[in-house]
């Protein structure tokens, strides 16, 4: 252990003995809880525990992403993950809605042009907002919030570094790790550090993208390429494999084809080797089609490489329970089982609970039901827009009780559908249960309490009528 700590002391360059004799004098450690984060789980372990009246410090610092983005106190979500997603999401769909205005009456002059300035001010502005929201919520519950760069010199102990280079060493009697994640590089692609963006930088750009090639088909990627295509960008998808990977992938590929049909491009089964810049300043990619055994080139304002962050709610969640098991003689573990998520694609995707994939994997094909059906939103007929993709797919196990095992949404707000059906599923609800709900006419979600039609009838799933 000796060994371990000289070591430690000399890639720090902190004594550990220092630290230790320090902590010594004062009998104790400055604090109960330090949490080292200042995202979405750290913070909400941090107020969680000033609650029971602990003495609490966040040390939070934002790295600059290798284009020198950086921001402030709130973490992914609030800087460049959920909240400025949603709004440019927003942006996209009320150019959509300028569409339909027009078949509802509205006289809207064309053509409709969007400036990318003017909505990445205001989001800006708004997390800004969010920022500042952050540090006097912080200083309310009078919890220190230090604006260091942390690194350990002992189990009770953090070297924090400001930006200036100031050392301050912390000590506490836990220490919380939650740092969370960043978008990764593809370091093997030549020209991929250099030259491309991430989900991190997208969302503080000043000016417009321009034509968009975004590398990868997580959640993330199809969201970004989605707002771009929706506010009038030429957009390009690469995915070398499936798209969304962990989800219902009959669902994916409902999305997928209504982006198609929504604008955006598709190169599948293909995989980037090398991004170049021209002299005009557009960025020439050279990529490989694995079906096709083919290398094939395209120039682009800019290259995006997508990661997959973690659910903001989920950290939350966990942070308070581990707050409380800490300081409120709590012995409860976060529950991730029926988790629910939205994809907020062009058409929105919910869900919670298994795909359909993983029940057949977890309780086998004869011993699972799956109710279905395509439907057509109301808001859509008048504008006579396309809605082949509009889908609901209830999985449930076939013994008597039929309780369900997950369910998948497509369409309008399937975020604010899906939220509320999350409780009864988390709380054991069964088809039968779900029939006996009265639905509210004329909704989207109302369709889900008329579902019927199982895919093993091989009946025509397709609603008619009211």
């Amino acid at each position: 252990m000796a060994t371990l700590w000289r070591r430690r002391e000399r890639l720090l360059g902190v004594p550990g003995r220092l630290c230790r004799a320090v902590r010594a004098l004062s009998g104790k450690n400055e604090y109960d809880l330090l949490v080292i984060g200042g995202g979405s789980g750290g913070l909400a372990c941090a107020k969680e525990a000033a609650q029971f009246g602990r003495k609490v410090a966040v040390l939070d610092y934002v790295e600059p992403s290798p284009q020198g983005t950086k921001w402030g106190l709130g973490g992914t979500c609030v800087n460049v993950g959920c909240i400025p997603k949603k709004l440019m999401h927003q942006a996209a769909l009320l150019g959509s809605a300028l569409k339909d205005a027009q078949h509802y009456g509205w006289n809207i002059a064309q053509p409709v042009h969007h400036t990318w300035s003017v909505m990445a001010q205001a989001v800006q502005n708004y997390v800004k907002s969010l920022n500042w929201g952050h540090r006097v919520q912080l200083q309310d519950k009078k919890v220190k919030y230090f604006n260091m760069k942390g690194s350990f010199s002992d189990p009770h102990t953090i070297r924090g570094l400001t930006k200036a280079g100031k050392e301050t060493i912390v000590t506490a009697e836990n220490i919380v790790i939650a740092t969370g994640g960043r978008p990764k590089y593809p370091t093997h692609i030549a020209g991929a550090l250099e030259y491309g963006i991430t989900s991190d930088d997208l969302f503080w750009l000043k000016e417009s993208p321009g034509k968009t090639l975004v590398v990868g088909a997580s959640y993330v990627s199809l969201e970004c390429a989605g707002f771009l295509t929706g506010i009038g960008l030429d957009t390009t998808v690469m995915m070398r494999s499936i798209p969304l990977r962990g989800f219902d992938q009959q669902m994916a590929s409902l999305v997928t084809e209504h982006m198609e049909c929504y604008g955006t491009k598709f190169l599948k089964r293909c995989f980037p080797t090398k991004v170049e810049k021209l002299e005009s300043n557009r960025l020439q990619v050279t990529w490989k089609n694995t079906d096709l055994g083919t290398e094939e080139t395209d120039c682009f304002d800019t290259v995006m490489w997508a990661g997959r962050p973690e659910l903001t709610p989920t950290a939350i969640a966990a942070g308070k329970l581990l707050a409380r098991r800490l300081f409120g003689q709590s012995s409860e573990l976060m529950d991730y089982e029926n988790v629910p998520t939205t994809v907020f694609t062009p058409l929105e995707y919910g869900c919670v609970g298994l795909s359909e994939e993983a029940a057949v994997q977890c309780y086998g094909s004869d011993n699972i039901e799956v109710y279905h059906a395509y439907y057509k939103p109301l808001e859509f007929t008048v504008a006579e827009r396309d809605a082949t993709q509009c889908y609901i797919k209830m999985v449930c196990l076939r013994e008597r009780e039929q309780r369900i095992l997950g369910l998948h949404f497509i369409g309008p707000n399937a975020g604010e559908v899906i939220q509320g059906f999350a409780l009864g599923i988390k709380c054991g609800a069964t088809y039968p249960q779900l029939m006996k709900t009265v639905g509210i006419h004329p909704t989207c979600a109302e369709e889900i309490t008329k579902l019927h039609i199982t895919k093993r009838s091989g009946l025509d799933a397709t609603v008619t009528g009211c």
